[in-house]
């Protein structure tokens, strides 16, 4: 015999239990009004024992969203976004949102088309603040909401979650400059913002020492590019005894080739970077970081959009603390 399929519960279903009508519920759960501490009590609990969750076909029709959110990634290969993308995607489960990612490619080109695509399938975005103007440029004059991240919105009327990239880079100045590092090198990324502010904050540190600074540009934040520039930095001239890097991926690249150079790690030059990607505990020696809180980044920015989505967000600038995750890379004092 065949077992008779059991009724999904409906929203009727939720309202009779919980008695309440159903516009009330339907009003909770999609966020947009709130009631007393009994009522949501009642229909959490209602919601919970009947094990309900709400169409997303049918909130389209109810409310004119479609349920989805969305988030572009710079490099999805990079382990920095992908904890973004973990940190987004908690804060989407919450509300019962869809994720879709994107990923940009770390290419100027196909980014506006990217972005175009995907705004049209999504209630809202999470953006980066370095994307090109173009491409930011059509979200500012597009009706879907957007939250930036990594680094201020470039329109007031938008909100941004980051870290303070300048307070960024002068924690970690301030280790090297304790364990007596005096020539620093410095790789930079210059088409992000950022990246002059944590070297700003790099030399800031270094005030009133006899300190010697030299900046490198990389054509992309890549492992492959610290690679190819590790004999340009380490062997043209006197070598530095610190490099700095833009991100943790040109650090890897860096350490990589300098075992190939001959060159010993920490004890003829330190490295250290950005983002604190797990990557960087796994590797010969174990990589100095500062941890760019890249899954707190995704998840606060998530938050903001889905109350941006509801008609509720602030503009403001959300500037998580970053913090300095000391490893073997650079612990050896000089």
């Amino acid at each position: 015999m065949n077992t008779p399929r059991k009724r999904a519960p409906t929203i009727r279903d939720v309202a009779q239990a919980a008695g309440v009508s159903t516009a009330t519920v339907s009003k909770f759960v999609n966020g947009s009004q709130r009631f007393s501490i009994e009522v949501e009590a009642r229909i959490s609990q209602a919601v919970i024992q009947l094990g309900w969750s709400l169409n997303p076909m049918a909130r389209g029709m109810n409310t004119g969203l479609t349920g989805n959110v969305g988030i572009v990634l710079q490099d999805i290969r990079n382990p920095h976004f992908t904890s973004m993308v973990k940190g987004a995607a908690r804060a989407a489960a919450k509300v019962q949102m869809n994720l879709i990612v994107a990923d940009a490619a770390e290419s100027r080109e196909p980014e506006l088309a990217v972005v175009k695509a995907l705004s049209r399938r999504v209630d809202g975005l999470i953006v980066s603040a370095r994307l090109p103007q173009p491409v930011i440029q059509a979200l500012l004059d597009g009706s879907t909401p957007v939250v930036f991240y990594g680094g201020p919105s470039p329109d007031d009327s938008h909100h941004s979650v980051c870290c303070d990239n300048y307070q960024a880079g002068r924690i970690l100045g301030r280790h090297l400059s304790d364990r007596g590092y005096r020539r620093i090198s410095y790789i930079g990324f210059p088409t992000a913002a950022w990246s002059e502010e944590r070297w700003q904050g790099l030399q800031e540190a270094f005030q009133g020492q006899d300190a010697h600074f030299t900046q490198f540009e990389a054509a992309a934040p890549v492992s492959d590019e610290g690679e190819r520039l590790a004999s340009v930095v380490m062997l043209s001239g006197e070598m530095p005894d610190a490099i700095v890097a833009f991100n943790d991926l040109l650090a890897l690249g860096l350490l990589a080739e300098a075992r190939a150079l001959g060159v010993r790690v920490p004890e003829q030059v330190a490295i250290a970077g950005f983002d604190n990607i797990a990557y960087g505990r796994f590797c010969n020696p174990m990589l100095t970081s500062v941890d760019m809180m890249s899954e707190a980044v995704g998840e606060q920015a998530m938050r903001r959009l889905v109350q941006a989505i509801q008609g509720v967000g602030s503009t403001d600038v959300d500037v998580l603390t970053s913090r300095l995750v000391v490893r073997e890379s650079t612990n050896l004092r000089r």
